[in-house]
This record gives structure tokens, sequence and C-alpha cells, in this order.
């Protein structure tokens, strides 16, 4: 039997290559992808060939064991259907729905432990976001929100709005986003944000500060995201955070570089800016906390938000190299794109 797999094969360029595909063998099955997602941020770095290329590609996932050198497959996100079982496979297995940490293949051979079956409640698009979602759960389980505290948020992507969904749950005393596309803002405020701002308004950071109020004489947020995946946002997170605040950093900038401007009120201010990453947990949560546990939220989460709402478009898999230049030159457009198959 022959798949579809999407290769991106240099900066700004992906094609879709007909590949052999062995039937399953001993304790494998099977799968028909059904939908797979776009990462815009990841995905967007491979793409225009920003992503480090002497770094593995995930440590964690074993369809993603290589590095970033063209030509390469990536993706992390596919939810289909198992097909097919080899030997010493449990029959119940069949024609189950899974989720899988998979890059973009129309069918793939897998083990069973390297797959989740979807809960009967969360739907095929919505279990499409299973990994921007955990990632949404790590970020707050990071950040550690408390009752009364104020936070924003740079970037309303797909996991800075899924964040805002979250976050919106908590009794806070304020919840402030920033993107710099509407329909993003928009989102995040029928989300639960309290204001959702354009960081490039000129008086952006004055009308930021004035949502944030604190004690003085260093007032501004007690819980900083910055997860727009833009280097300069990180600069403009530190300047909004208050005395004794906390930045958590979830973006990935691949090679580009962060400019900061630490001298000023930053050097008294005793914040702490915290790297937050998805494949691992916070050593200090780990005595009550296990990746089993945070899935199972996610799961959770899912039914609750039902981010299936957010995709903005759909493309076929033969039309992948549509999809991706419409996250590239028109993000104001995107908030989720699939491909389908």
């Amino acid at each position: 039997m022959t798949r579809q797999a999407l290769y991106f094969i240099a900066p700004r360029r992906v094609e879709v290559r007909t590949e052999d595909l062995e039937e399953p063998n001993y304790g494998q099955v099977l799968v028909k992808s059904l939908i797979s997602g776009i990462s815009p941020g990841t995905e967007s770095l491979i793409y225009r060939g920003q992503a480090p290329r002497d770094l593995v590609m995930d440590e964690t996932i074993a369809a993603l064991a290589g590095d970033f050198t063209f030509p390469l497959k990536y993706g992390y996100s596919v939810v289909g259907q198992v097909t097919a079982l080899g030997p010493g496979v449990a029959r119940d297995w069949q024609g189950r729905p899974v989720f899988a940490f998979h890059p973009h293949e129309s069918h793939f051979l897998a083990t069973p432990d390297e797959l989740l079956p979807l809960p009967p409640e969360v739907s095929v698009e919505d279990a499409v976001f299973f990994p921007n979602m955990e990632t949404a759960v790590t970020l707050l389980l990071d950040g550690q929100p408390l009752m009364g505290e104020q936070v924003a948020v740079f970037g309303q992507g797909i996991v800075g709005l899924l964040l805002t969904g979250l976050l919106a749950r908590w009794p806070l005393a304020s919840l402030v986003t920033l993107d710099l596309h509407p329909r993003r803002r928009l989102a995040s405020e029928t989300l639960g944000a309290h204001a959702s701002l354009d960081p490039a308004a000129p008086d952006v950071q004055e009308k930021l500060l004035s949502l944030l109020q604190g004690p003085r004489p260093y007032p501004g947020a007690d819980l900083t995201y910055e997860i727009s995946g833009n280097p300069t946002a990180l600069d403009q997170a530190i300047a909004a955070t208050g005395f004794s605040g906390r930045v958590v950093i979830g973006s990935w900038y691949g090679r580009k570089r962060a400019d900061l401007q630490l001298g000023g009120r930053f050097h008294r201010s005793r914040m702490r800016l915290i790297s937050s990453q998805v494949s691992s947990i916070a050593p200090e949560l780990t005595g009550r906390w296990n990746k089993t546990r945070r899935y199972h939220l996610a799961w959770q989460m899912l039914r609750e938000l039902n981010p299936a709402r957010f995709i903005t478009h759909r493309f076929s898999i033969l039309q992948a190299a549509q999809a991706y230049e419409l996250i590239d030159q028109n993000p104001g457009e995107v908030i989720q794109v699939i491909l389908t198959y």
C-alpha cells in the first residue's frame, strides 16, 4: 500500500510525496489519518527555515527523532482511525478513533502505546487541539496564578487563546491579552479576557499598565505570559510586569534572537523569568503531577472549551502548500488550519 506524506524541502517550500507503506508488523497497528492540525508557531519556523538545524525535533516523540535539516517530515497532531492490526494487538483496537503525536501523513504505523484513544465525549475536530491544550495546561501549572492576581498574556494564537480560556476560570483581578490581529483579539474577549489590546498601538504600554494597577512604585502584572513567538514581545512583557512578578516564556524563537532592555526597571524589580515547555513538568510538581494526569486534564478542558470553533481553514493534504502560504503571508486571517485526508 502507499501513503501521502508532507515534506518540508526548503525554506517556504513543501511537497506531498507518495511513499510505500508496509503492513503492520507484530505489535503494530495501521492508522488512517482523518485530520491533522498545523502548528502555526513551530511549523512556521520550520517552513521559513528558522529552526535550529542541529536540534533534535523532539526527544520524547519517536516519530520526531530526527533534526531540522531539510528535507524533513514534521507535525505533532493527528487524529485518525485504526484500520488494521498486526499480530499480538488486542482486537478492541480495531476501528478505534485515536490521537497521535505524528507528522502529516495519510497513513502510518504505530504501537498502541504511541496512541491515545479519543474519549467518547471529544469530537475528532476538538481532539486535534490536544497538544495545544496540553501546552496551555503546562503554562498554567508553570505560572501558578493566584486568586486576585493581575495577568497579561502576549500572543493570542491558538495556544494563547486556550490559555486565556483556562485563565478566565480563575477569580483574577484582571486578565488582559495582546495580539496584533483583530480576529484573535475578538476571540480572546469572547473567551473571557477583560480587554484585548494591539501591542503595536502607540499608547499600548500606557493602556496596559492602566488596566494592571499594582503596588507602587512598580505597577504591572503579577503574572505575564509571552507566547506570541515574537522575540520583541518579551521586552514588552517584562515592561508590563510589576515588582516580584513572574514572566512565563512559552514561545519558541528558533534562531530568532531577543534584544532585551534589562538596564532599567527590570534590574530593581526582582521579577522571575520562567521557561515553560510542554515536554516536561516542573520538578517541584512531579511529586503529584505526571504526564497521565496532565493528559486527563487536557481532555477535560477540551470537552469544556470546545476549541473546534477556532478552526478557520480546512485544506486537503494535497493543498498543503496553499495552507502554509496562507499562514505565512496572511496570519491575521488564521487561527487554526487543519489538513484533511
